[in-house]
């Protein structure tokens, strides 16, 4: 194991400077660490909650200037709920950051989030920004409520960016599925690449899209992951380990794993499950 990969997985106590609420269920957590405000977006940390369990989570900040970084948790299990009740000045575990990144491509960009999949884009859109890119962000959830960082996409655009806005019910926003809204955008447009980020089902429409247009994915995947070096073998999708390989997996090693995504994914138990 390399001297890089044996530091990042050393365990260290982090202090939370700030906790901001997202949503009624989703709550951001920040905290200083120099080694995660030098990640790259895309990376991931695991967080351990003292007393409950340690779970994989991307960065949804990343700041070198004063070593800030922060996880975006929504709360859907005992050790996200755990995280969620915690405040500041109270000490979590992390470890990282883990895995790869996003790479940039091209000057025409879409970046595609399906709720709080936009978390872990949020450090990427603002990279694509500052270097005056032509991005187009697609925004989705179900509802008005399940939309999360809109004050901070506002601040982030300028020059030729552009914010669309989805929700399935036409709560706010464009009514439907971001997918649906990306389709409509192909048709006419062809961007360098498109960037994506959420739940494994939208990965696998939006993955389809991509392929029928001929437009290059860079898609960010999620799995059970426990030993965050690739040697537990939770996290496995087709030959490659997310946690590995991944989290981002671009379109040509997504065509070799195209039979299981979004079909199933490994439980706790190591049992295949359908998503």
């Amino acid at each position: 194991m390399s001297d890089f990969l044996t530091e990042a997985n050393a365990m260290k106590a982090v202090e939370i400077k700030a906790v901001k609420h997202e949503s009624p269920t989703v709550k951001s957590i920040f905290f200083k660490d120099e080694r995660c405000s030098r990640a790259k977006a895309g990376q991931f940390i695991m967080v351990w909650v003292p007393g409950i369990d340690e779970i994989p989570l991307g960065l949804s900040s990343i700041d070198a200037s004063n070593d800030l970084s922060s996880v975006t948790v929504s709360e859907v299990g005992e050790a996200t709920t755990a995280l969620n009740r915690r405040k500041t000045g109270h000490l979590i575990g992390i470890r990282g950051p883990f895995g790869n990144h996003f790479e940039i491509v091209g000057e025409k960009v879409i970046v595609v989030g399906g709720g709080i999949g936009i978390a872990p884009l949020m450090p990427l859109i603002e990279e694509l920004i500052r270097e005056r890119l032509d991005v187009t962000i697609l925004s989705g959830a179900r509802t008005r409520s399940e939309l999360i960082f809109l004050d901070r996409l506002e601040k982030t655009i300028r020059n030729d960016a552009r914010l669309v806005v989805t929700t399935n019910d036409g709560s706010y926003g464009s009514r439907g599925l971001v997918t649906s809204y990306l389709a409509k955008i192909l048709t006419s447009a062809r961007p360098d690449i498109v960037y994506a980020c959420g739940p494994e089902r939208m990965i696998r429409k939006v993955y389809s899209l991509t392929e029928n247009y001929g437009v290059p994915l860079q898609a960010s995947l999620e799995r059970i992951i426990r030993c965050a070096v690739g040697i537990c073998g939770s996290c496995v999708i087709g030959k490659y380990r997310v946690c590995r390989d991944g989290p981002i997996f671009t379109s040509e090693q997504l065509r070799e794993v195209e039979s299981e995504l979004a079909r199933f994914k490994h439980g706790f138990s190591g049992k295949k499950i359908p998503i």
